[in-house]
């Protein structure tokens, strides 16, 4: 199995070392570099190629959420996910409108940080549907003309595909997905990537933001899954 290149990015050469040190055990994890500021992190993945990045928010000189925006940018971008000391704030928010796959509490246990890496490489997000909760509530601040916008964008979707984004935007697995609209997995994952692509959007994160925006989630509870 080829191993998860990741890319260490934080400020703080302790937290760096710990990261290091947690997830280089890993058999299938391999750490191919290490940045202690944004402004290191763009040639820095050019030279390395990870997979992963675990990117530090907050960093003197070009912060996690510049880097992130200048790394997603990228065509052959990787995954990002950001490092926090606190829960969904306006930052850690814009790093996920922006595409990164989720966020990790710097207090999180290691072998969920090591989970995490190995989710986010595989394609999937990490963010629980209690976290989830967390970051809509934050993004609740400025209705208006951002949900006009974001039900324009949605009305390329069919209604199926609405369903499935929706559900998205609960936080559901597409296990709970398949059950709740009873279709199958595969085709779950095929609605999904038919709204991404629809919505040239990079990932469920943000689906479930855009879901969130159009206010789509205040009338889901009797349509969407778990609601029949």
């Amino acid at each position: 199995m080829t191993p998860i290149r990741l890319l260490l990015v934080d400020d703080d050469p302790l937290v760096r070392a710990g990261l290091s040190f947690m997830l280089g055990g890993a058999d299938d994890i391999e750490i191919v570099g290490e940045a202690a500021d944004g402004a290191e992190v763009p040639a820095l993945a050019e030279r390395t190629r990870p997979d992963v990045v675990l990117m530090d928010i907050r960093m003197p000189g070009v912060d996690g959420l510049t880097a992130t925006e200048v790394l997603l940018a990228r065509e052959d971008a990787p995954q990002v996910v950001v490092l926090t000391t606190f829960h969904a704030d306006e930052q850690v928010l814009r790093a996920l409108r922006a595409g990164a796959a989720g966020f990790l509490l710097k207090d999180t246990p290691p072998a969920e940080i090591v989970d995490a890496v190995r989710r986010v490489a595989a394609g999937d997000p990490v963010l629980s549907p209690a976290v989830t909760r967390q970051v809509m509530r934050q993004a609740a601040g400025s209705a208006g003309a951002r949900r006009s916008r974001a039900r324009e964008r949605l009305a390329v979707l069919n209604d199926r595909e609405r369903e499935v984004a929706v559900a998205v935007g609960r936080g559901l697995a597409n296990a709970e997905i398949s059950a709740g609209l009873f279709m199958s997995v595969a085709t779950v994952k095929a609605h999904v990537s038919r709204v991404l692509a629809k919505l040239d959007l990079g990932n469920r994160v943000q689906i479930a933001l855009l879901v969130h925006d159009a206010g789509l989630l205040d009338e889901s509870g009797a349509d969407g899954p778990g609601g029949h």
